[in-house]
């Protein structure tokens, strides 16, 4: 082979390597995800986008009030928080959230200049008729932190554990808001 040749060759071989290994990087270890919406204001602004973890949810399972992006059956993605894990009973009483019986302080939601959260929402849909639901096996309930403008497990039911892709990472854009996300 002319070493013309064998030069292409090996620049071709790099170009495959690096392919394959960015496409095992995005199927198996991190995704990016852009916001869309107003849903989880004012943690996530619309347009704004992230970096999802994927590595570490095929070892472990979320964490209460942690943010994940999970696929819906018709293959979109939604970013959401965890509020009820599997066997927690979840409700809200007087706009209050409650897990377990216990009220829950969520220092995410948007308040006004008096402190009062103005990120709020029903529990009672057409999912949660009675206001409280019990989380089934296997699946969680999650919230949007702006709760009257949300599309979540009040409307969608349970997610199931095999539709979370990942946590939220890293706020890369835009660049003035880069930032490690660490949930409460």
């Amino acid at each position: 082979m002319n070493p013309v040749m064998k030069e292409i060759f090996s620049w071709i071989k790099v170009f495959v390597i690096v392919g394959l290994v960015v496409i095992l990087l995005r199927m198996f270890v991190m995704g990016n995800y852009e916001v869309h919406g107003e849903s989880m204001q004012p943690s996530f602004e619309d347009g704004e986008r992230v970096i999802i973890d994927k590595l570490s949810f095929h070892f472990r399972d979320p964490d209460r009030f942690e943010t994940v992006v999970f696929e819906l059956d018709d293959g979109r993605e939604l970013i959401k928080r965890v509020i009820g894990l599997p066997g927690d009973r979840i409700e809200f009483v007087d706009d209050e959230l409650y897990v377990n019986g216990e009220a829950v302080e969520e220092p995410y939601l948007e308040t006004d200049e008096d402190g009062i959260n103005t990120s709020t929402g029903t529990m009672n849909t057409e999912q949660i008729p009675d206001g409280a639901a019990d989380v089934p096996e296997g699946h969680y309930f999650t919230l949007g932190d702006h709760r009257g403008n949300s599309l979540d497990s009040r409307n969608l039911g349970f997610i199931p554990r095999d539709q979370v892709v990942g946590g939220a990472a890293l706020r890369y854009w835009p660049i003035g808001e880069f930032t490690w996300i660490s949930d409460p």
